[in-house]
């Protein structure tokens, strides 16, 4: 996981409260404040360029009933990472101001999962696959992956013999 949403907060408290009311009634509303537009996501403008320029990215407001799901999943997830038994790998700039890097570190900590990482990367910020270190942290996944493949593929030479 990269920098995942999983401490989402409304922008503001009045939000929280009126969310789940406006998501029955209007729930194709889009709220145009909920949209962090302007909040820098790496440090490097060409590949910002390339990722906004991209038809399938999507850079306008969200709906309301959307909104509201997102508040109530991070809500949920917060409530349960203990019972994550998964095994996973999350990554973070620990300078992010889209999503909280110490939820991440939350769920690192909390989860069950007996196979679990977690790597912040010092000064980037939220889209790390787009930040100038993207070969690193690609390269980083990799590792983590054939890491785990291996460790995998011995355990079943194991049981095999």
């Amino acid at each position: 996981m990269t920098a995942p949403a999983l401490h989402v907060k409304p922008a503001h408290p009045v939000i929280a409260v009126l969310a789940p009311l406006f998501s029955l009634v209007v729930p194709k509303f889009q709220f145009k404040g909920a949209n962090k537009r302007g909040i820098p996501v790496s440090r490097d403008p060409a590949a910002m360029l390339a990722k906004y320029s991209d038809p399938l990215v999507y850079t306008g407001p969200i709906r309301v009933r959307t909104g509201h799901e997102i508040l109530c999943i991070s809500s949920y997830l917060m409530r349960n990472f203990k019972f994550v038994t998964v095994p996973f790998f999350v990554l973070h700039g620990t300078a992010d101001k889209v999503t909280d890097p110490l939820a991440s570190q939350d769920l690192y900590n909390e989860a069950a999962s007996k196979v679990k990482d977690i790597k912040l990367y010092e000064g980037l910020l939220h889209d790390l696959l787009f930040e100038p270190e993207r070969e690193e942290i690609g390269q980083d996944i990799i590792n983590w992956m054939e890491t785990r493949l291996d460790s995998i593929a011995e355990r079943t030479l194991v049981r095999k013999q």
